[in-house]
């Protein structure tokens, strides 16, 4: 369930709807046609003459979303992202999403920065796009299905239908032109949300200095790499050579594995990186918030992409009044967490004691080490005597269980931002 909902937030796969009667919006062609560039160009000139047209912006945030995955698909096939010659033969329409670059690039670990970078560009400018609409009635709707993007760098487009690995028929090709999904005000916020929440993570990733990691095992993900150690880019990468072959184990890929494991330790190339971070995630806790003021507000009934309890949405997933007040509170008991008011319950010592002040792990930034966090040695600086989080209380996760279901509730969680 979880990977389908994947592939719907960016092209929708589910039931179909009735063709909407409205004009199609400015973005649709370019979405439609792969011309995200293009698209983006001829939106924010018509918004310098239509400030007030929110159905154009809301557009170019959507075309604006589609190219940081493009331009993060482009620059790793440019730079020779290891597919085949690292996996082998992939299974199914696997090794179509993911072509291997005859002639790549060799990277750098200062390109590697810059593609990030780029990412976490190109998704800022979305989210400040969508952060910017203001008209509550604002609709958006668009044929998701038939939504094109060279979303592998090789210049392929590709749509919902190609990756579900499906064999369009033209009747099939006419219906999925019909499925429309009418986005609205509160999907805006739910769009720009996932914008932060990516940025986020895109942010603490140019926090830590991985010069370190790239030298030794950048390798194991590209063709061609700039690295001190070229004896590493001359043996056999291919993964499927691990347990043997005619000359037995791999033993130096064996030993660049652990190595990838071993250097997960990192110390803080721009720690002003993780106070932007945390900025991000409380943003993403806003939008999460606003989206359902607005969906809460809404008395259509219109191919929505995340309902009210009185309405009927294109996943036909019933929401009800129980799930929205529960995930209100979730909501807000993250807003708690992220602002410091409540602790994570730390995992050593005796129970409900202290805790640790996630807050100031964005604000007060110390080395990164994921196994001493899990021994609970780097959480030290940060333990407090405080309130502890509901999360850690049963009657919390009691009502989500509840609620939600005791296995779907990550799954509606990613649905619902």
């Amino acid at each position: 369930m979880r990977y389908k909902l994947l592939l719907i937030v960016f092209f929708g796969t589910f039931p179909l709807a009735t063709q909407l009667a409205s004009a199609a919006p400015l973005a649709e062609e370019y979405l439609k046609t792969g011309q995200l560039s293009e698209g983006a160009t001829a939106l924010q000139a018509h918004l310098k003459k239509s400030p007030a047209d929110d159905e154009a912006r809301f557009g170019l945030g959507v075309i604006q979303f589609f190219q940081s995955f493009e331009h993060l698909g482009t620059n790793f096939y440019n730079y020779g992202l290891l597919t085949r010659s690292g996996f082998g033969n992939l299974p199914g329409r696997v090794s179509d999403f993911l072509p291997a670059n005859p002639s790549p690039k060799t990277l750098s670990y200062t390109d590697f920065r810059q593609i990030l970078q780029t990412w976490v560009n190109d998704l800022n400018a979305a989210e400040k796009t969508l952060s910017a609409i203001k008209d509550p009635d604002v609709k958006l709707p668009l044929p998701v299905m038939s939504i094109k993007v060279n979303l592998f760098g090789n210049g392929t487009l590709v749509d919902g239908s190609y990756l579900m690995g499906t064999v369009r028929t033209p009747e099939e090709q006419k219906l999925d032109s019909k499925f429309v999904i009418q986005f609205d005000r509160g999907d805006a916020d739910w769009l720009a949300g996932y914008c932060n929440f990516l940025c986020a993570w895109g942010e603490v990733l140019l926090a830590i200095d991985g010069q370190e990691m790239f030298n030794c095992t950048a390798h194991l993900f590209f063709e061609k790499v700039e690295t001190p150690y070229p004896f590493l880019v001359e043996g056999n990468r291919n993964f499927n050579s691990i347990l043997g072959g005619p000359r037995g184990f791999n033993r130096p890929l064996i030993s660049d594995i652990l190595a990838f494991i071993h250097l997960w330790r990192f110390e803080l190339k721009e720690p002003e990186r993780m106070k932007t971070a945390l900025a991000h995630l409380e943003d993403m806790q806003r939008h999460a918030k606003s989206m359902w003021k607005y969906y809460l507000a809404e008395t259509d009934n219109e191919n929505e992409w995340i309902p009210n309890p009185n309405q009927t949405g294109v996943l036909e997933i019933k929401v009800t009044q129980e799930m929205v007040d529960t995930w209100l509170v979730v909501v807000d008991e993250a807003g708690e967490v992220l602002q410091g008011k409540k602790l994570i319950p730390f995992w050593r010592g005796k129970p409900g004691t202290q805790g640790v002040n996630l807050r100031r792990v964005f604000t007060e930034p110390r080395k990164i080490d994921p196994f001493l966090w899990v021994q609970g040695t780097a959480a030290a600086p940060y333990l407090e005597k405080g309130t502890i989080t509901d999360f850690a209380s049963p009657e919390m996760w009691g009502r989500i269980n509840r609620t939600f279901g005791r296995n779907n509730f990550f799954t509606l969680a990613f649905w619902f931002n």
